[in-house]
């Protein structure tokens, strides 16, 4: 029970992962009717946020120590952080919480490269045929690897979690179990957290605020909100970057677990279209829901009892899932009537 119980956790932070890139999809694809293979790119971007933010940070003053010689006769280097040197305990901490700080970064940031991307090239494809759209999109989303990959370089980049939470949570000890029984991440359980807060945030901020609900009208009918006099492009635009700034905040926090490379948005992309169809173009819940339970559904497909019995099961039960799905209700688990069943 305890395997299968951790196994379930595991599938709760990679579903939570899946199902924020597969929020902001749904909300472009929604609003805008854009099939966006660019926004696998956003969500990296936002980790290369973290790991600029964590450079900048750990920028390093050097002195010569010409008392202390090293074993060459040289003068030996003093490294200190400019931060560490200008504000002291409270520079430490700054680096030490570098991942979520980049938060902070990541939100203007995403919000820009939204709102650039909508207006400069994908507003010209509002009207075109999907595959268009595609192809346009995975153009820019190879684009912006490469930039990536230039600057950054071709490895992976490792960033450190906050020191104190580097550890792992007694789960078992707090369920009335002896010690050490169910022992889990702690960084895991926060981005499980966070995943669910920022989830939650998106749907008060569509359910709960009048700019939400004119979205909402706008998904729902487009031309007869615009003829009763509201700008509706206006907010369309707004949304793409939200939806980049849900992709970027969801990449920031993923980067502990992952270390960051040129195609992190590429490894993302396929599976989070997989988990958006299975959900239904469109549906904000359905692509929470699949996010969630395509994510668990791995987890327990990577267990050694499992691929024992079925070699490579982890590789292909999200695909099998979703051809499964589709077979008997085309337009994904909450999809509108009417959306990929023609």
């Amino acid at each position: 029970m305890d395997a299968i119980f951790l196994q379930f956790l595991n599938g709760l932070d990679k579903g939570g992962a899946y199902a924020l890139i597969a929020l902001g999809l749904t909300l472009v694809f929604g609003t805008l009717g854009v099939v966006n293979f660019a926004h696998g790119a956003l969500f990296m971007l936002g980790a290369f946020c973290a790991v600029t933010l964590r450079k900048i940070l750990t920028m390093q003053k050097v002195v010569l120590d010409e008392e202390n010689l090293t074993a060459w006769g040289t003068p030996t280097e003093i490294r200190t952080t400019y931060v560490e040197t200008w504000f002291g305990d409270f520079g430490t901490q700054l680096v030490n919480y570098s991942v979520p700080l980049a938060i902070l970064l990541a939100i203007p940031v995403m919000l820009v490269v939204g709102v650039v991307m909508e207006r400069g090239l994908i507003k010209h494809f509002y009207r075109r045929p999907h595959a268009e759209q595609i192809l346009v999109t995975f153009g820019l989303a190879i684009v912006l690897q490469e930039i990536i990959k230039h600057y950054f370089g071709a490895n992976p980049i490792p960033q450190p979690m906050p020191s104190n939470l580097a550890g792992a949570a007694d789960i078992g000890v707090m369920m009335g179990m002896d010690p050490n029984i169910i022992v889990y991440p702690w960084w895991r359980l926060v981005y499980f957290a966070f995943s669910v807060i920022v989830i939650g945030a998106v749907f008060a901020f569509l359910q709960f605020t009048t700019f939400g609900m004119v979205v909402r009208a706008g998904m729902a009918d487009r031309e007869t909100v615009g003829l009763i006099g509201i700008d509706i492009d206006k907010r369309f635009t707004a949304m793409f970057g939200l939806a980049a700034v849900v992709a970027g905040v969801a990449g920031v926090m993923y980067t502990p677990l992952l270390p960051p490379d040129y195609h992190l948005g590429m490894d993302f992309l396929v599976l989070t279209f997989v988990v958006v169809v299975v959900g239904g173009m469109g549906s904000l819940p359905g692509a929470v829901l699949a996010g969630f339970m395509l994510g668990i559904l791995q987890s327990f497909a990577s267990m050694t009892e499992i691929k024992a019995i079925i070699p490579g099961i982890d590789q292909i039960i999200i695909y099998l899932v979703a051809v499964i799905i589709l077979l008997v209700r085309p337009r994904g688990l909450l999809g509108r009537k009417g959306v990929m069943e023609s």
